[in-house]
């Protein structure tokens, strides 16, 4: 590509992201509401607020592909949701229908079935299940994607993010996590594909103890490399293991389904 944009580019994704993926294209257009630090040679800073449509027009231009990593990535009052995360990919699709129509890796969440309890393994068809705003927001955007896609061809990505850290941090993260670089490598396999369409995709590593499956993904060529397993007596050592009425360890979700809804 000439020109990939990463949203959310001073995020802790975001910042990951930047170096991993700089190979998949000349330009790497890093798009923030704050500050990103000095850019490479082959990097380019865009300031947007993603709820202001005009810039985020501005800020998609030229692009040839997105990867929507922006907005509120945790649950949180509904107006800053609802700036973010419905107002914002609201106008990043927009933005890309009126330029191109660049293909997108959406950063949706496992907190859209975070209900589910942790014996059920769900394939990509399970009816949401959202634990929080935040998780209706993923739903959103996620329904969002699907309808820009039958309405207009707008090939999207929906990767639904487990817990994608360095490494897993807590007994929950040995099904959840995602390793940086196997997010890297579905990154690069979703824009390598010859035609995507518009699938969901469980954002995982090969974890023994993962609840999601993704064998619908035989034709987009990717197939994660680590394993949460190889922390489990790390953990185990550090942190006791959470009860069986805990809901760390009864719903997906986790403790999101404990959050109360916020108000300003």
């Amino acid at each position: 590509m000439k020109r990939l944009l990463i949203t959310g580019g001073a995020g802790q994704l975001g910042r990951v992201m930047r170096t991993r993926l700089c190979g998949l294209a000349d330009t790497i257009r890093l798009a923030d509401r704050t500050g990103l630090g000095a850019p490479a040679d082959h990097e380019e800073f865009v300031q947007c607020d993603l709820a202001d449509g005009q810039a985020v027009n501005a800020m998609v231009a030229g692009c040839d592909g997105i990867v929507h990593l922006g907005g509120a990535s945790v649950e949180g009052p509904f107006e800053g949701v609802l700036r973010g995360n419905i107002v914002g990919l609201y106008n990043l699709f927009e933005a890309a229908r009126a330029n191109g129509q660049p293909r997108i890796v959406f950063a949706s969440s496992n907190h859209t079935i975070g209900y589910y309890p942790q014996t059920v393994r769900l394939k990509p068809d399970a009816p949401f299940r959202p634990d929080g705003l935040y998780g209706v927001s993923k739903c959103f955007g996620e329904a969002l994607g699907r309808l820009y896609f039958e309405k207009f061809g707008q090939e999207t990505a929906l990767v639904r993010i487990g817990s994608c850290t360095p490494e897993p941090t807590n007994h929950r993260m040995l099904s959840t996590w995602l390793s940086h670089e196997d997010f890297a490598s579905l990154i690069e396999a979703i824009f390598r594909v010859p035609v995507l369409g518009c699938p969901v995709i469980w954002g995982a590593s090969a974890n023994d103890a993962g609840w999601w499956d993704n064998a619908h993904l035989g034709w987009l060529g990717w197939k994660p490399r680590d394993n949460a397993e190889f922390f489990r007596t790390r953990l185990s050592e550090a942190s006791p293991q959470p009860g069986p009425d805990e809901s760390m360890a009864r719903f997906q979700g986790g403790v999101y389904v404990d959050n109360p809804i916020l108000r300003e």
